[in-house]
């Protein structure tokens, strides 16, 4: 009996693994990576959370008109590896970030690469690419 106990506790500790990957969407669902944009603004916002980090970002057009980005970023063991840290954007830092736009028309994009405050281009660890758009 416990032998059947044990294998039941071990099949469903591996099931309960799999339940995250389920929730989790793929890049072509939301993103077009044939919709490449490259914008400049301030960061209002850091989310750093799983599945994957956000950040928010104010945009100054032509007229003067601001609107705020939400962007998109890796996982954060993946961060983690590209040189991220949990305070790598702080709100009012002027950054440059290229991706590729949402589908749905929104304000929002997935962040391939990101030139921080102090000039470093770092890798997004999007899952829609290979690095930034210029490798």
């Amino acid at each position: 009996m416990r032998v059947n106990f044990g294998v039941i506790l071990t099949g469903l500790g591996l099931l309960a693994g799999t339940i995250p990957a389920l929730a989790h969407h793929s890049f072509a669902a939301e993103y077009d990576a044939n919709k490449p944009m490259k914008i400049t603004g301030t960061v209002t916002k850091m989310e750093w959370m799983n599945p994957h980090a956000r950040f928010y970002v104010d945009v100054k057009d032509t007229d003067g008109k601001v609107t705020n980005w939400n962007f998109e970023l890796g996982a954060i063991p993946v961060l983690l590896k590209q040189g991220w840290r949990k305070d790598s954007l702080k709100q009012g830092d002027q950054v440059t970030v290229e991706g590729s736009l949402a589908k749905d028309g929104s304000k929002s994009a997935n962040a391939r690469s990101v030139t921080l405050p102090d000039g470093r281009r770092v890798f997004a660890g999007s899952s829609g690419g290979n690095g930034p758009a210029n490798q």
